[in-house]
This record gives structure tokens, sequence and C-alpha cells, in this order.
């Protein structure tokens, strides 16, 4: 089933669902009526290409990249329940990529990662680390948010096959990037980036490499806003000490004291 029939078929899943549950209005973003009134291409006479080498085939530049993941229909479920794709944002030539696992609310409506309550935190932190956001790189592993099917709040991680699905976008993002260091930010975006499964207390704070490029994973910010101990602080901040010492950024004595106990 091509991905335009798949969105077809999701797109009239929900409506019934809508309609078995009483909902007799409802509220259509006129963007996404008119892709799904868009006829579908015809059919190719050779056997379609897997995404992964559609995505190297077809992108040689990082503004069609963009393009094109900001068109992508692949997951009906989010494409139904999105308002933005959320690309990336930064330096597009940056040293020092983070990645985080998926959109939130927040981020969905904005279209830019990491801009709610965790998204500020990230920013102070790079902000401490002497740099500021638009000097490095800043995406997720899925670039739609994923969806909560009867939940007006809260989120929920991405799924392996949503993974499996949105990682060629960010593998060719990073491909166009070439950072010299990747911080990968909670358990889902390190497992995403290693393609295995890891134990994030473990792992964080121990160098990894993703295709030769150094990588740090640490926790998530999110998780500093249910942990707000200087313990907890400490053990993000000295990974992101550990990214500058490698990067050969100047540190001074007052980051390195940063989060001691008094």
């Amino acid at each position: 089933m091509s991905a335009y029939h798949q969105l077809l078929a999701a797109t009239v899943d929900y409506l019934k669902q809508q309609k078995a549950n009483g909902q007799r209005h409802v509220v259509v973003d006129p963007a996404k009526l008119a892709a799904l009134m868009r006829a579908p291409q015809a059919a190719q006479p050779h056997p379609p290409t897997t995404q992964s080498s559609s995505v190297s085939a077809k992108t040689d530049s990082f503004v069609e990249l963009r393009e094109m993941v900001q068109a992508c229909t692949q997951c009906p479920n989010l494409v139904s329940s999105r308002k933005n794709v959320v690309f990336g944002v930064g330096n597009e030539s940056a040293d020092i990529m983070f990645i985080g696992e998926a959109p939130g609310a927040d981020e969905d409506a904005a279209g830019e990662p990491f801009v709610g309550k965790a998204g500020q935190l990230l920013t102070k932190i790079i902000e401490t680390m002497g740099l500021k956001r638009d000097q490095v790189y800043i995406a997720n592993i899925l670039k739609c948010r994923p969806d909560t099917p009867g939940k007006r709040y809260g989120n929920r991680p991405p799924s392996g096959d949503e993974m499996a699905t949105c990682s060629p976008w960010l593998h060719r993002q990073i491909e166009f990037i070439q950072p010299k260091i990747i911080v990968a930010l909670g358990k889902t975006a390190v497992e995403g980036l290693l393609e295995q499964q890891v134990a994030i207390t473990r792992f964080r704070g121990t160098w990894q490499t993703y295709r030769d490029i150094p990588l740090m994973p640490t926790f998530h910010p999110a998780y500093l806003l249910r942990n707000q101990s200087l313990t907890e602080k400490r053990k993000i901040w000295e990974d992101m000490l550990a990214v500058m010492e490698k990067a050969a950024m100047p540190i001074s004595e007052k980051q390195r004291g940063f989060f001691l106990p008094r």
C-alpha cells in the first residue's frame, strides 16, 4: 500500500472512530485536507527503493532534505495528528549536535525542537558551555510528535517502527552537518543512534561512536526537571565538560566548579 493510501485509510479509520464516539463535527486543517485530496503519483515501472536509499539518492542539499522531511507521510498516525514536522534548528555546519527523542506538544506547535521547559533548560546548558543556541544544531530521532490517541495531554516515546522509519532522515541530516561531536539526550536518542538497547544510567558519561563521530550519551534535560538535586545536575554537567574538552573549547575554573557541593 502506498503512503498516500495508508494516510487515507488512517484518516477514514479515525473519522469512523470519532463517529462511533458520538462526535459529529471535526476541525480540519486546510493544508492537511489539500494533501489528502492530492492525487497519488502514478506507479513506477520499477520496484520502489527503500527509504534509506531514496533519501541518499534524492537529496543533494540540506534545503531539499528539509523539504522532503516536511512532506513525509510515511507514518499515517503521526501525519493525522501532527501540527508541524520538526526538522531541526541551528548552525548547519555546527561542531556539536544535540539529538533528543521526539517533539512534544510545544515543539509540535512551534515546528522547532526543544522549545518547551526541557528545551529552555537545554538552552541554559548550551549557554553555560559558552555557546549560543544558534552555534550548535538541535534535532530529534523522530521528526513528528508521537500521537497520543484519546489523551489531551502528555507524551509517549516513539515506537521502534516509527524510529526505524524516521531515522534515515536523521542519518542524512548528520551527513550534511558533519558534526565533530554528537550529544545524545536520553535513552531513546542513544538507542536510536547506536541501534541497540541501552541502560542510560550505565551509558551516560561514557564516550560511544556513531559512524566514526564521538557520541556522548547523557540524561535528557527533562530528567533534571524531575530531579533537581546538585548531584544529578553535576552528572549532566560533567558530560558537558567532557564534550567541551573533546571539542578543545576553553573551560574556566568557574565552569569546572558548577554544581559541586559547597
